[in-house]
């Protein structure tokens, strides 16, 4: 298991890569639209860690709800697991809350279900599959 990246929620991705690609020198990778999350990502490159900056495509949507709560900011940790259904199933047999107890489809194509900040001390964990 390994920290893959870290997901921030802003309200203009543009905007926010003249800060994060720009001025920081992070390695930029692509900007992808994920309709099924209602989501476009854009994906920097640290040594190997990704940061996602997260732009609602609606309102309603999860980025804008939290946004409208929140504020921009860090939205999530994503950690990178062998086998995501195993790890789902272990999670739920130790009673901790999901908000996903199947895999459905993130950015890339790539199998991700998400964890309840509940019982993680307040922090929204991704799972997504090596």
């Amino acid at each position: 298991m390994k920290l893959q990246h870290i997901g921030i929620a802003v309200k203009n991705i543009k905007e926010r890569l003249k800060i994060w690609r720009d001025v920081l020198g992070l390695h930029f990778e692509m900007i992808e639209d994920v309709p099924q999350q209602k989501v476009r990502v854009a994906v920097l490159d640290i040594g190997g860690l990704k940061i996602e900056l997260l732009e609602a495509l609606e309102e309603g949507s999860t980025i804008a709800t939290f946004i409208e709560k929140k504020g921009e900011g860090l939205h999530h940790l994503c950690l990178e697991v062998e086998d995501i259904e195993d790890m789902l199933l272990k999670l739920k047999q130790q009673g901790v809350k999901l908000i996903d107890e199947v895999p459905r489809e993130g950015a890339s194509g790539k199998k991700i279900a998400f964890i309840h900040p509940r019982d993680m001390g307040g922090v929204l964990i991704e799972l997504t599959q090596k």
